[in-house]
């Protein structure tokens, strides 16, 4: 390939579908990550801070909350950071792929660090390292997207993506549960996202960016590229503002899920009721995700898709306050699924719609990405005190909803697209 040809591949708007094999590896890759997440967040640090809290002078809720909101804190610098060094390296292996290498070698050597954790700070340590390495990894991953596929298929890719994502839920949530203990969980955990990201990165090389492509290097310039401009691009600020309140919503309800299973419905087995409830979710979201994507794609239209799922989203979530029985909550949870399905496919083929340069995307999108991370921050924040203070489950659930509900009306504020 010369240069030119590089160039205009690297930062061109693509125009050549992608095939079945890429977006299958691809996914596949995005789902590993998310194993490496989810399944700390969903039992491993839920456990770990159980034991740790005896003596520690916090209750178990408060330090998971601050565990969680530190590695959160870390998400919300890696990705965005990360992002931006992909879009300026020039290596042989492309823009990207060093990225997802080497954020996952270091994510699966945190996992296995978390796994000797021996109190709240060696915790707090290790989940912070996992939030800096697999966002390096997926910051690369989310903006392959955008490198490689046209505008009409963002709609169908990202609902595989998006169901890979909650397969990697459920995954991470599964290995936690079956391995046996906590630190074989980390080990199992560490091994997945390794495998699953082998077969994109050996089968599919990257597109290269010339070194004659690259910005000159500059502090200032690169710190301040971070910021974009509501008002100059309000388009951007809107989705990013309705992608922000969706996922805090969603934060709200998983973050004390394993506490309200066990503290409020009394369930015999809250870790067994966590997996339970995950799978309910995760059939009824991999029945819309890649079709209310494929179902974008083919009208052209992203918007109501959004505002529509944001609302089943935050009715189910209304269900967990004033339907407080197991039976309760997995309706709630299906519904809930259906719901999530359709936006995490459409939402993400509306970002990537909005973004504002090839040059740019990976870290534009890491911006994006920070509305992910950043609930991640504020759900604690938010939770702990409505838990022990302000009415318990109940009033969490219905502010939960109330917030996912004011990020559906807001979509309508994005003009852009239709």
């Amino acid at each position: 390939m010369t240069t030119a040809g590089a160039s205009a591949d690297a930062l061109a708007e693509p125009v050549e579908r992608v095939g079945r094999g890429w977006t299958a590896a691809l996914s596949l890759a995005n789902g590993a990550i998310w194993v490496g997440w989810f399944g700390p967040l969903q039992i491993l640090l839920a456990s770990q801070a159980k034991n740790f809290a005896p003596g520690s002078g916090m209750s178990k809720e408060t330090m998971l909350a601050w565990v969680t909101g530190a590695g959160a804190a870390v998400s919300l610098a890696a990705n965005p950071v990360f992002g931006a060094l992909s879009d300026r390296t020039t290596s042989r292996r492309g823009r990207r792929t060093p990225w997802i290498v080497a954020g996952t070698a270091g994510g699966a050597l945190s996992l296995l660090l978390l796994a000797r954790a021996g109190g709240v700070w060696s915790m707090a340590a290790g989940w912070c390292l996992v939030q800096l390495t697999l966002n390096a990894a997926f910051a690369a991953v989310t903006a392959a997207v955008p490198d490689r596929v046209p505008r009409l298929q963002r709609g169908a890719v990202g609902g595989w993506l998006g169901a890979a994502q909650i397969l990697g839920v459920v995954g991470g949530t599964g290995l936690a549960t079956a391995a046996g203990g906590i630190g074989a969980g980390y080990v199992a955990c560490a091994v997945c996202t390794v495998a699953g990201v082998l077969p994109y990165v050996l089968r599919y090389p990257d597109l290269r960016l010339p070194a004659a492509d690259r910005p000159p290097w500059s502090w200032r310039a690169f710190l301040a590229g971070f910021w974009l401009s509501p008002r100059r691009y309000p388009d951007l600020g809107w989705a990013w503002l309705t992608r922000f309140l969706m996922n805090l919503s969603n934060a709200l309800v998983l973050l004390y899920l394993l506490y309200y299973l066990r503290d409020r419905l009394h369930y015999h087995d809250p870790g067994q009721g966590v997996l339970i409830l995950t799978a309910v979710n995760s059939l009824t979201l991999m029945a819309t995700v890649v079709a209310g994507g494929v179902w974008s794609d083919r009208v052209g239209r992203r918007k109501p898709f959004v505002v529509w799922s944001g609302v089943l989203m935050a009715v189910a979530t209304a269900a967990l306050a004033g339907w407080q029985t197991w039976p309760g909550a997995i309706v709630a949870s299906a519904v809930l699924g259906i719901g999530f399905g359709v936006f995490t496919s459409v939402d993400f083929a509306l970002m990537t719609d909005v973004l504002p340069r090839a040059l740019d995307r990976g870290k534009d999108l890491g911006v994006i990405n920070v509305a992910n991370a950043l609930p991640q921050v504020a759900a604690p924040a938010l939770a702990a005190p409505i838990v022990t203070y302000l009415g318990g489950y109940r009033v969490l659930y219905l502010v939960a909803a109330a917030i996912g509900l004011a990020g559906a009306v807001l979509v309508g504020r994005i003009r852009g697209v239709d």
